[in-house]
């Protein structure tokens, strides 16, 4: 899977370790930063990694900052992008499950590795279980503005 992974400056060290375990797993993973412990604006990085997702150069995106909830707002802004703060394995599995969500917002500070990790592996095995939830989805779809100008 081709995988656009980015951070805040809060979320360095918790990106370069999840890209490591991306790339054992034997993902294709694109890093989009930020590089240092300078002060970033999130959203920068957000439109960047969710772009990818949008124009179909990454199959998926990870963003990770502080709480995950900033970069989760800033994601979504992209067209085609479902981005979630996920906490838990279960909201995890259910965001894929239910929501076909293609962008994973992980709290860099709040949430420790070993469970960073379990949340990642069980989002990338969870397949999108369709059916109703699909045209829940696309309704979702429906409500982005370029669909609604046509």
């Amino acid at each position: 899977m081709r995988i656009a992974i980015g951070s805040d400056h809060r979320g360095v060290a918790a990106r370069l370790r999840i890209t490591g375990l991306l790339e054992n797993m034997g993902h294709q993973v694109t890093d989009c930063g930020s590089h240092g412990e300078e002060s970033v604006d999130y959203p920068d990085v957000a439109a960047d990694v969710a772009g990818r997702v949008s124009q179909s150069l990454a199959d998926r995106g990870i963003l990770l900052c502080c709480t995950g909830v900033g970069m989760a707002i800033a994601a979504n802004k992209i067209p085609g992008v479902r981005a979630a703060t996920c906490h838990d394995e279960v909201t995890a599995e259910m965001s894929r499950r239910h929501n076909d969500l293609n962008v994973l917002c992980l709290s860099a500070e709040m949430i420790g590795p070993e469970l960073q990790e379990k949340m990642l592996r069980t989002w990338l095995e969870t397949p999108f279980e369709g059916g109703r939830h699909a045209r829940r989805v696309a309704k979702i779809a429906a409500l982005e503005p370029h669909c609604s100008e046509k």
